[in-house]
């Protein structure tokens, strides 16, 4: 049996056989409508006395037969054709109106997040006539056509640099409506012409703005409640952008919502959904980033509600890892991380569980055990473990063995791009992969460093080691399966916590870093701050930061500025953490 959607209350049977012969129309390929189909729909809207919308492919077949409004009755996202920003998605919606009026907004919002040929508006009359033979037939006053437009520009955000968030701007759809038509003039509007210019105009455009077709086109989306401030919040979000950025994905535009608390289903509210979704058919986004991390269940409600991907921040992270992980170890831990994420995430996800097509949250070396069993995850995730236990061990005896040679030892720690790669090329000539980017090295790299010892200043030999970098929340899932990686940080017998005094959220980086460094089993050994990328930062910073550190180094490492200062603090820390153990 033929479905009807939408509000069936106090329907008669004979009335629900009437809209389920609809289902048995066929219009004329080239025509929108005709004057027939036109006046049956009105004569049973005009029973019913309800609106009534019937949804027609390309082919002329009545797909979808609905009681209420456009909005009430439109087509789940997930449901409708996936064609690009460049095409339409191949139905035309013909709908009844009790009033006599032009489409309202709500109906055409509707067709914009529906991506429709065309929207045919019929409004009649709640009397109608008796034909020959009786049965009521609604009288169509008038008819309104309405298409979508190409829009005249969109907004682009390619670079961080270029990333300012400020209050969500949404772009209005551009849509046309026609004056009022009759039902001839309605039947003479010839589609396959509408649909044809229509898709040339979107394809121009979409070709003229096309970001790299190789990285997500994505849409964040921030929420901000009474727990953080406005300037935590702008800084969650900037970050968030970065992050993206580095994942290899392009910030188009950013929204915004203020709520006392998060809405259980969807995070954020009905109306800010609609919103999402209706932006993301505007600007042709493919991916949506919250700046939050979302239950299996939040994600399934809004994927099913926007219908494209929707992830949060945690698997942002966890892709950039994959992406950077290079050793055997490394990747090992990253697999381990991501199978720890997803498996109470693959549940009930229907066709979007499939996470196999590429881009932000589907790459690593996990990615194909993501379509697998939940049992057979369960049993990868305990090889997995046991695996990093033995790396575990064996980077224990590497350690016993450089503690037995009585070789100090220094961890770099600090958020992630506050130079820590930089500076250990900079004091030991490495050749540690460097980049402006979050997370550009993942596995530690340890190296030897000779420092002045003694008043005689006799020269020592330490190892220092470069460690992965920190970031504010950093995922649980990461805490864990990297606790090998972690454990140079509370082994090593000090550390160098290096700042970067260039970035506006210093201050809040310093207390991320102390935040995740007590929340390791083993407390780490004597910390020394150090304050790295002054040739870029301004005198007041300066001045705050030497007010509120008397005791820390401040230095350049790519312009090696303060190293030699460095030195010798670093040989006074080395001495004072061993005479303590």
């Amino acid at each position: 049996m033929e479905t009807i959607f939408g509000n069936l209350q106090g329907l008669k049977s004979s009335q629900l056989k009437q809209l389920q012969r609809l289902y048995h129309q066929r219009i004329p390929g080239d025509r929108i409508t005709t004057s027939e189909f036109s006046q049956r729909l009105a004569a049973i809207s005009t029973e019913v006395n309800q609106p009534v919308c019937a949804y027609i492919n390309r082919r002329g077949q009545v797909i979808r037969v609905g009681v209420g409004t456009p909005r009430q009755t439109q087509i789940p996202p997930l449901e409708l054709p996936r064609y690009g920003a460049e095409r339409l998605s191949g139905i035309r919606c013909i709908a009844t109106h009790l009033k006599a009026e032009p489409p309202n907004e709500a109906a055409l919002t509707a067709m914009a997040l529906q991506r429709l040929d065309a929207l045919v508006v019929l409004n009649i009359t709640g009397t109608g006539f008796t034909r020959r033979g009786g049965g009521a037939t609604g009288y169509v006053k008038e008819a309104y056509l309405a298409h979508l437009i190409p829009q005249e520009s969109r907004t682009l955000i390619t670079s961080p640099a270029a990333f300012k968030v400020e209050e969500s701007q949404i772009q209005s759809p551009s849509w046309n409506i026609s004056p009022p038509l009759g039902l001839d003039d309605l039947a003479d509007q010839d589609l396959v012409d509408l649909v044809e210019n229509l898709e040339a105009e979107f394809q121009r455009e979409f070709v003229a703005q096309e970001v790299d077709s190789d990285h997500d086109r994505v849409l964040i989306v921030g929420l901000m409640t009474s727990e953080i401030t406005p300037l935590q919040f702008q800084d969650t979000l900037v970050e968030l952008a970065r992050l993206v950025d580095t994942a290899g994905g392009n910030v188009l535009q950013t929204i915004q919502q203020k709520r006392s608390r998060i809405h259980p289903q969807t995070v954020v509210g009905e109306g800010k959904v609609q919103e999402i979704a209706l932006t993301a058919q505007t600007l042709g986004v493919n991916l949506v980033v919250f700046n939050r991390d979302l239950s299996p269940s939040q994600v399934r409600n809004l994927e099913m509600q926007i219908g494209i991907r929707v992830v949060d921040r945690t698997e942002v992270i966890l892709d950039i890892f994959a992406q950077r992980a290079q050793s055997r170890a490394g990747k090992l831990q990253v697999e381990l991380a991501q199978l720890e994420y997803m498996q109470p995430r693959l549940a009930g996800r229907g066709r979007t569980m499939s996470r196999l097509g590429g881009g932000i949250g589907t790459r690593g070396p996990g990615e194909t055990k993501l379509e697998t069993e939940r049992r057979a995850i369960g049993q990868r995730i305990s090889r997995l473990q046991k695996e990093v236990d033995q790396l575990q061990a064996h980077r224990s005896r590497l350690r016993q063995r450089r503690q037995h040679e009585e070789v100090p030892s220094v961890a770099l720690v600090g958020y992630t791009n506050a130079g820590k790669s930089t500076l250990l090329n900079a004091l030991t000539n490495a050749e540690v992969y460097t980049a402006d980017q979050l997370f550009a090295t993942l596995d530690p790299t340890t190296r030897r460093l000779v420092i002045p010892h003694g008043e005689a200043n006799k020269p020592q030999e330490i190892l220092i080691t470069d460690t992965v970098g920190f970031i504010h929340e950093l995922p649980a899932s990461l805490m864990d399966a990297f606790r090998a990686t972690l454990e140079e940080v509370t082994e090593a017998d000090a550390l160098l916590h290096l700042v970067d005094l260039s970035h506006p959220a210093w201050l809040r980086h310093i207390r991320s870093v102390r935040e995740i460094l007590a929340q390791m089993p083993i407390t780490p050994g004597p910390a020394l701050v150090v304050f790295n990328k002054i040739d870029q930062a301004d005198s007041e910073t300066l001045a705050l930061a030497r007010e509120e550190f008397p005791l820390a180094v401040f230095i350049s490492a790519s312009q090696r500025l303060g190293l030699e200062t460095l030195r010798h603090r670093l040989a006074q820390l080395i001495e004072y953490a061993v005479d303590c153990s």
